[in-house]
């Protein structure tokens, strides 16, 4: 098991990186959002590429360092896209991050989730209600068929969802990570709790899809666990911070994205978190 002291050096190892190189994560994202996804992954160091139809992802998933996949607002071609995409990743090795928003609801979302299972995502990011009906979709330990999920809002707590979270990263080999009022990030061993964020989160569209999306920017540069915690902290220090100069969910969007740019590395790494096994 990795100290604190270890965990804070690989957060900062992963900025300065992902700074450095500019590495590339394309994403197959929420229409309603893809503005925002790329603006993060650019504002933390990375650079963004949106993707729509099969061969545009079969090509980034082999020219990019990561993928972030994200399956909030299906078009009809992504029923083609989206199992390629994951197919060919997994089978090149490249790291990918799911976001399951919304599983349960439709049919083709629940088929695609479900064919996702082979295919096994480096890292899952989602509400405490996505990872519980998540690993109940695949048949893991506390997972449950009947989740609270509400279109892309949480009904259920962070902490409810420990054991599926565990079980999910435990099945993949990966990470997961759940977003709420605090934030649960888990390689199935170590559970790490990050906090900081801020309540007009909730007010905008798309602080977990780009989460997503900048996590995926530093899977680029560094393992599942210390990604997943990397992008949960530059997130939640930025949200704290913009809360402090705005007084609205519009200006407090543009205050967020200047946050995660101007955030340095060791202070993403001081960040407060807990870790336990």
């Amino acid at each position: 098991m990795l100290s604190v002291k270890e965990i804070k050096e690989q957060i900062i190892h992963a900025v300065q990186t992902v700074r450095r190189t500019n590495p590339l994560a394309g994403s197959i994202t929420n229409s309603v959002t893809i503005n925002f996804v790329a603006n993060a992954q650019l504002a933390v160091g990375g650079s963004a590429a949106m993707m729509y139809f099969p061969d545009e992802g079969e090509f980034l998933a082999r020219a990019g360092g990561a993928t972030y996949i994200n399956v909030g607002t299906l078009l009809p071609i992504y029923e083609q896209t989206l199992p390629h995409t994951a197919k060919v990743l997994y089978e090149v090795g490249k790291p990918w991050v799911l976001d399951p928003v919304a599983v349960g609801i439709g049919s083709l979302r629940t088929k695609l989730l479900q064919q996702f299972k082979e295919y096994k995502p480096t890292i899952i990011r989602g509400n405490a209600s996505e990872i519980l009906a998540l690993a109940g979709l695949w048949g893991l330990d506390g997972g449950t068929a009947m989740s609270n999920v509400r279109g892309v809002d949480s009904t259920d707590s962070v902490s409810s969802a420990k054991a599926a979270a565990v079980a999910l990263a435990r099945f993949t080999g990966g990470a997961v990570a759940v977003s709420g009022e605090t934030d649960l990030i888990t390689d199935g061993y170590v559970v790490a709790v990050s906090y900081g964020g801020s309540h007009f989160m909730e007010r905008i569209t798309g602080a977990g899809c780009s989460l997503g999306g900048v996590i995926a920017v530093y899977a680029t540069v560094a393992l599942p666990f210390i990604a997943a915690l990397t992008g949960t902290a530059v997130y939640n220090l930025a949200g704290s911070r913009a809360e402090k100069k705005v007084d609205g969910p519009g200006s407090f969007q543009v205050q967020f994205l200047d946050e995660l740019y101007k955030a340095s590395a060791e202070e993403i790494a001081d960040n407060p978190f807990e870790v336990e096994e």
